[in-house]
């Protein structure tokens, strides 16, 4: 397939890129764009590109802000997908996007890290978790032509250790930040116990490293 690093055009993709920008580590940041080549290369992969259901703007929308709850416009409230997809979704309005597609951007960013529910929840679900996966060195082989391309446009800057900083440090900020079996809490709760977490252990196994 041809492949470019263009992004979607428009004010609320400069407002979505501006919110991540302003909001999140240049490190996240670069995850969550990364996230979004990712999927569009699993959705051409996977013959998806026609499919009614692919949007790539909405599948933009949710790729870029999946982690804006680990930003410094959450407050630590609740778990931190569902803080960004709040956060998602009020930008959205903002931007005039139909209700049923602010819906479904929040539900795929509310269950981006939910394996066995989000695969299960429609095409934009599927795609966004799966190009967060990717990210993380899950399913590589499916954008090992691209990869270095797209790393080297958007380079990784240690991207684990400072997400899961993030993560961890708006868990601490309440206890319905960190429900138990939430990533949040378990990420918390292993960082405190052990001073490195699960998430981070592995990227030393994943195919592109931290």
């Amino acid at each position: 397939m041809d492949f470019s690093l263009d992004l979607p055009a428009g004010p609320l993709v400069e407002a979505v890129l501006s919110t991540v920008r302003t909001s999140e580590t240049p490190s996240v940041v670069n995850h969550s764009v990364r996230s979004f080549f990712f999927a569009q290369l699993l959705a051409a992969h996977e013959g998806c590109l026609e499919d009614a259901a692919y949007d790539r703007d909405r599948l933009f929308a949710a790729t870029v802000l999946h982690d804006l709850g680990a930003g410094d416009l959450a407050t630590g409230e609740a778990r931190f997908e569902v803080e960004g997809a709040d956060l998602a979704a009020n930008l959205l309005r903002r931007h005039k996007v139909p209700e049923a597609d602010v819906d479904r951007v929040w539900e795929a960013i509310a269950l981006h890290t939910s394996p066995g529910i989000a695969e299960r929840r429609g095409l934009l679900c599927y795609l966004t978790h799966e190009g967060v996966g990717i990210d993380f060195g899950r399913n590589a082989e499916v954008v090992s032509r691209w990869e270095k391309q797209i790393h080297a446009a958007y380079p990784r800057l240690a991207m684990v250790r400072s997400l899961v900083d993030a993560i961890v440090e708006r868990a601490a900020r309440s206890d319905a930040a960190a429900p138990r079996y939430s990533i949040g809490g378990e990420l918390l709760r292993e960082r405190r116990a052990d001073g490195v977490t699960s998430l981070e252990s592995a990227a030393a196994t994943s195919p592109w490293g931290e």
